[in-house]
């Protein structure tokens, strides 16, 4: 007997809000998120816009500052994400055996202490003579270096500390697949439950690259966009002016649970996880394959695994990044993976065109927003959708909500180096 997997809690915090309803009527209102960025002044880099997250501490999901004063920012967001899927779901009181509940995230690094590296380089250099000295280098890490901060910088730590707010003692585990890396950890944790691994999984994401390093790499991979005179507009996903993605930061998670388990303590169904793909490019890092070969595998993939034909797909939430490469292969893939006839019909839109790009924490909140549109039957827009692409030419929801019958819908996230994933969403159907 196949065991199903459903989602009984959801939890965001990001550009658009703190709360999953907050979010939900920014984006069916067509708002933005994007801004100046504040976090760090970015006035001498070529992007200055972000998408951050705004007047939100850990005191609004009920923790105290000093409690996670050292830990990352993600990990911050994380918490607070995390404890509205849990108490959502009512899932705790359920739990007899704490081995039988896991957490499996998308998490990218911690904060990254720029000032003190900095200072660092500088220690190193202060001879004058042009020489590297790095003792100095070691001396001034030693002397200023916090050791907590430091390893609150490993991408598992969001997994740590979850598990130890909900006493999740199962299978603990951090995937870090860039922008396809929540989508991955749901699709990884849908698994352990359907072998029998686990009863219930927190999955999600979190990533905040909205610092000096994270900017830096991603200028000079030419991937942000340089509307700075215009931030709400920059984000514009399948148009023909599109320059670049927004970076954003936060957070969201999921509560993923054995039907069964639901049913019996009487859980709110959110939704199914009805199909999972996964695939890799095997191409270049930075570069999608041209022919959307990984791409398009993982959505064949995803439907495969959830029985149904492109013909039952009601909505898609693309990857869509507002990158010229991205964004028309990812329209290639629609028409591959659903036959021409049938991608013409299916609406297709970015959510990333107003809350920016959330990198690892991408996928999760996209796939919430997917459960979204099937609870409500209305699908979000890709706002700034101004000048018709000849090589995007699908449904893209342009600008505006539209109410629609929504029971299948289908979440790409495609990462750099080459990572793609598909999950297939549904109405719950008992």
């Amino acid at each position: 007997m196949t065991r199903r997997v459903v989602v009984t809690g959801v939890g965001m915090v990001n550009p658009m809000g703190h709360d999953v309803e907050t979010v939900w009527k920014g984006l069916k209102e067509g708002a933005s998120g994007v801004g100046y960025t504040t976090i760090f002044d970015a006035s001498n880099f070529p992007t200055k816009i972000s998408a951050e997250v705004k007047n939100w501490d850990v005191t609004k999901c009920g923790e105290k500052i000093a409690d996670w004063e050292k830990a990352g920012r993600h990990t911050r967001f994380a918490v607070g994400a995390a404890k509205q899927a849990v108490e959502s779901s009512g899932v705790l009181d359920s739990i007899k055996d704490p081995t039988r509940f896991g957490v499996y995230l998308g998490c990218g690094e911690g904060d990254q202490d720029f000032h003190t590296f900095t200072n660092m380089v500088v220690a190193a250099i202060s001879s004058g003579n042009g020489d590297w000295d790095k003792s100095a280098f070691i001396t001034k890490g030693l002397a200023t270096l916090d050791s907590q901060r430091e390893m609150e910088q490993d991408p598992s730590m969001p997994c740590g500390h979850l598990a130890s707010l909900f006493n999740a003692q199962g299978p603990n585990l951090n995937c870090l697949t860039a922008c396809a890396a929540s989508s991955q950890a749901i699709g990884e944790a849908r698994e352990l439950i359907k072998r029998g691994t686990c009863d219930v999984m927190l999955s999600g994401g979190a990533h905040s690259m909205i610092h000096p390093f994270g900017v830096t790499g991603f200028n000079l991979l030419t991937a942000l966009s340089t509307r700075n005179d215009e931030p709400t507009k920059a984000s514009r996903p399948f148009d023909r002016e599109r320059d670049g993605f927004v970076l954003g930061e936060g957070a969201s998670m999921v509560v993923l649970e054995e039907l069964e388990h639901a049913k019996a303590r009487g859980a709110t169904i959110f939704g199914e996880i009805i199909g999972y793909g996964t695939t890799a490019d095997a191409f270049r890092i930075t570069d999608t394959h041209p022919e959307g070969r990984g791409g398009i595998a993982c959505m064949k993939m995803a439907m495969e695994d959830a029985g149904i034909g492109p013909e039952q797909v009601n909505y898609v939430n693309a990857h869509g990044t507002s990158t010229t490469v991205n964004d028309k292969v990812e329209t290639l893939c629609c028409k591959e993976a659903f036959g021409e006839e049938w991608a013409k019909k299916i609406p297709v839109s970015s959510t990333k065109s107003m809350m920016g790009h959330l990198i690892a924490a991408a996928g999760v909140t996209e796939a919430i927003v997917c459960m979204l549109a099937i609870r409500d039957n209305v699908l979000p827009p890709t706002i700034n959708y101004e000048n018709p692409d000849d090589n995007c030419d699908l449904d893209y929801v342009p600008n505006v909500a539209r109410e629609a019958k929504v029971d299948i819908a289908l979440n790409n996230s495609f990462g750099f180096g080459g990572q793609n994933i598909t999950l297939a969403l549904s109405r719950f159907k008992d």
